[in-house]
């Protein structure tokens, strides 16, 4: 009888460290065999995620996935409602516009291509799935950070990928966007502490953001805190 933690974020991770210094009995699901899998203990699973919330051991669910990860979400919620099973979301908070931030806010990344201004040079920092979407748009050039390189080459002729490991400092940041004259920074808005110097060194340099929105979070509990999420595994723990 155990708890599927879905990961796929910093605070899946410490969860993980803290259910298993309790001793308490969960298994991780990781979402692919990509950079996520890697540092995680031998018992995290990977494979369908179905078949996981399918398992007849598994009696709740913590979700601690990507803010953006709609699908894991959506499946693994609408899996509990129909099988009466606890299910729990971890949604950190937003980031919020400060002063002296230059924010545009769009629904989408098809949205946020349409934003950019003719001859601007940006930086997008929403993953290489989306790009597609600004091979129409009439950026000058189009920078796009990973983490690992590519297996296929940049998807139009005018950008390039930046191969590079975080975590980095404002003052990385900024010395990058002036180092290749960033005009425009295209995000998602995922509340990651780790991500946010981006957002600190556009403000002190006074580039334009476009920030896409977070979806919607299905109708089901959620909680806001790693503390909070601990609580209600050891809720489901007492349950037992």
């Amino acid at each position: 009888m155990t708890l599927l933690l879905l990961a796929g974020t910093g605070e899946a991770r410490q969860i993980a460290e803290n259910l298993t210094n309790t001793g308490a009995d969960f298994t991780p699901w990781l979402p692919g065999e990509g950079r996520l899998a890697r540092g995680w203990s031998r018992n995290a699973v990977r494979g369908p995620m179905a078949e996981w919330l399918a398992n007849p051991s598994i009696t709740s669910v913590l979700d601690a996935s990507h803010p953006f990860s709609t699908q894991i979400t959506r499946h693994a919620s609408d899996h509990c409602a129909r099988h009466n099973l606890p299910y729990c979301l971890l949604r950190r908070p937003e980031w919020q516009a400060q002063p002296g931030d230059f924010w545009t806010r769009v629904a989408n990344d098809a949205d946020a291509a349409r934003h950019i201004p003719a001859g601007a040079i940006v930086f997008v920092a929403t993953g290489r799935e989306g790009l597609i979407h600004f091979a129409a748009c009439d950026a000058a050039y189009i920078y796009c950070r990973q983490i690992d390189a590519p297996d296929t080459p940049f998807p139009f002729p005018n950008g390039e990928y930046l191969i590079q490991k975080p975590p980095f400092a404002v003052e990385e940041e900024m010395d990058l966007f002036q180092r290749l004259d960033i005009e425009w920074l295209v995000l998602r808005n995922s509340g990651s502490t780790r991500a946010a110097t981006k957002l600190t060194a556009a403000r002190r340099l006074g580039l334009n953001v476009v920030m896409i929105d977070r979806p919607d979070p299905p109708d089901a509990p959620h909680v806001t805190t790693v503390a909070q999420a601990l609580e209600w595994a050891r809720r489901q723990e007492h349950r037992k």
